[in-house]
């Protein structure tokens, strides 16, 4: 593949992840190439999760087995589809890319998305599995107003699966695109057909499988670029920090914090977002019901978390050793970027970089791989945007057929025949409908989109899911106002943040140079230091002053919540506990 091709893969993956900084993506890819491994790599996992599909369609035929695959995975093989639902590409290309830029303040965003994990294994995991059956709207209405609350799950839950769709949509579309030469319309629309493919017909067993594949590759790229770049060092971390050190045009500073975020405020609104989003992601949540119990849920986080940090752990690592190894190979840098004698200028070491910062795991990966390795990243690439889209297409279908349509609209009286139709219907709608926005968005700088997904999963999800388990006295007005105050806020602040407001819509300022520049209302990039503390005043402030009938209800069966939250009797697969 061509530099530029590979320059373009990198902006459609990391651009809608907001990871780096980065131009809108443009209608126009130059495709003069094509990389014959990746290729290959990609025809082998395609056949090979098809194949996992059929398997998996003969054994889906209750509302159990295409929601939660009969609660049959283990807690190692869904700690690891967890995994495959959460390390994203642009984790493992955007943070290393940070790191190389950055040094020490590069691992914002992976201890960001970390911390979120123990937060849900001590906090959350058994009492999820211990109330929920089948998506975690089941647990915030276990004792109020099914009607109420599953509605506001539900939109919440699908406003965060419609961003995060639009963004993998499109940076799986350019990736096809170029991989194959295709047109992105053309490659948009195969994308779609394979995820939708695989829930229709497999439901939870096929994706759970896709992602446990995904992870499995991933991790195994990883591993082999960070153990393969150690070895310039002798297997040394001392010895690759200290040339490090020497050779980025930050010196020391790379070492210490202060070279990324020099905003507090920003930076812990950042910090709230991805931790309490993690906890309120609908296609995260819903992974805990795939295991027979409330041990195994835990068991199922306690893998998850091993395996997303060592995950982090390599990316430092590629990021700090890409400092090194790309400033001794030229071949990786524009022209300017190079002295006479063919060397490359310390101080055009992060700028002069091909394709900017975004591609420094790409560039390493052909540095100590060759041509085959960086055939496999590519293959990579797409398998971990196909899993995640295959995740949340099936919360978003999950929220449509099991929380709308089986509670709300048949009121608990469908059969589980007509909501696995139901459910296939809507995943075949949301395949349409992701289909149209991928395309639609080619051209713009979708960057705040994922962003806004964990924002609105930290305001409007995780306050209301806390306070159901934890709070007795919360009540169903409560917890309604507060989820749609949390979910409207949140949107409503990224709107008028400068990611939307100036960077999408235009608006300008003339700065002290007389230049006009992109401005937003207010100065956060990310709502969470706002809305949530907005979610969780209008749960406190509305449930206490609740004196309602349904009020004194839903106090009243807390106690016998509280009970099977803790001891899982009466949940389904007690008896294995």
């Amino acid at each position: 593949m061509t530099r530029l091709g590979m320059w373009g893969v990198l902006a459609a993956l990391l651009v809608p992840f907001g990871l780096a900084a980065a131009p809108a993506l443009t209608g126009t890819v130059v495709q003069s190439s094509v990389n014959m491994t990746a290729i290959i790599m990609f025809v082998i996992f395609v056949g090979a999760t098809l194949g996992i599909t059929y398997w998996a369609s003969k054994r889906t035929r209750t509302a159990s087995d295409f929601y939660t695959a009969g609660g049959g995975i283990t807690g190692m093989q869904n700690g690891l589809a967890i995994a495959g639902d959460f390390m994203s590409a642009a984790s493992f290309l955007g943070i290393s890319g940070l790191v190389f830029a950055s040094g020490y303040d590069g691992l914002i965003y992976s201890i960001g998305f970390l911390v979120g994990w123990p937060v849900i294994m001590f906090l959350m995991a058994e009492q999820i599995r211990n109330l929920g059956k089948f998506t975690f709207a089941d647990v915030t209405s276990y004792r109020f107003g099914q009607t109420q609350i599953r509605t506001m799950a539900a939109i919440s839950s699908l406003v965060v699966v419609a961003f995060y769709l639009i963004a993998q949509m499109v940076g799986a579309g350019k990736l096809i695109q170029l991989l194959f030469g295709l047109d992105y319309w053309i490659a948009v629309v195969s994308v779609g057909l394979l995820m939708m493919t695989y829930v229709i017909f497999g439901g939870m067993t096929a994706t759970t499988w896709v992602q446990i594949i995904k992870a499995v590759l991933l991790l195994s790229g990883a591993t082999f670029m960070a153990v393969a770049a150690l070895a310039a060092f002798d297997f040394s971390p001392e010895e690759m920090f200290r040339q490090a050190v020497e050779v980025s045009p930050k010196g020391d500073a790379i070492m210490g914090p202060g070279s990324l975020v020099k905003d507090p405020i920003n930076a812990i609104s950042l910090g709230l977002a991805l931790m309490f989003g993690t906890a309120g992601l609908p296609h995260i949540l819903m992974r805990f019901f795939t295991v027979p119990n409330a041990k195994e849920a835990r068991k199922s986080v306690f893998y998850a978390t091993g395996f997303i940090g060592y995950f982090y752990i390599l990316t430092f690592i590629i990021g700090f050793a890409a400092i090194v190894l790309l400033s001794q190979n030229p071949q990786f840098f524009k022209p300017e970027a190079l002295a006479a004698d063919g060397t490359v200028i310390k101080d055009q070491l992060i700028t002069g970089l091909l394709g900017g910062t975004n591609m420094v795991a790409i560039n390493l990966a052909e540095a100590v791989g060759g041509n085959l390795f960086l055939g496999f990243i590519s293959a990579v690439a797409f398998a971990t945007i196909l899993a995640v889209v295959a995740g949340l297409t099936l919360a978003g279908a999950s929220a449509i057929s099991h929380d709308l349509y089986a509670n709300v609209i048949a009121r608990g009286r469908s059969n589980e025949t007509t909501e696995i139709r139901v459910s296939r219907i809507a995943t075949l709608c949301l395949g349409v409908l992701a289909i149209g926005l991928g395309i639609a968005f080619e051209t713009q700088n979708v960057a705040f989109m994922v962003g806004l997904a964990f924002a609105i999963a930290a305001s409007a999800n995780f306050p209301v899911l806390v306070a159901s388990i934890f709070w007795g006295k919360m009540t169903t007005r409560g917890a309604m106002i507060g989820g749609f105050a949390g979910l409207f806020s949140a949107v409503g602040l990224t709107i008028v943040s400068k990611a939307v407001w100036g960077d999408v819509l235009g608006f300008t300022a003339v700065n002290a140079e007389g230049v006009a520049v992109p401005v937003g209302l207010i100065p956060l990039d990310n709502p969470a230091i706002i809305s949530i503390p907005i979610a969780f005043f209008c749960i406190w402030f509305f449930s206490i002053l609740d004196n309602s009938e349904r009020a004194k209800i839903d106090r009243a069966a807390y106690a016998a919540q509280r009970i099977r939250c803790e001891t899982g009797i009466g949940a389904e697969g007690a008896a294995s506990h």
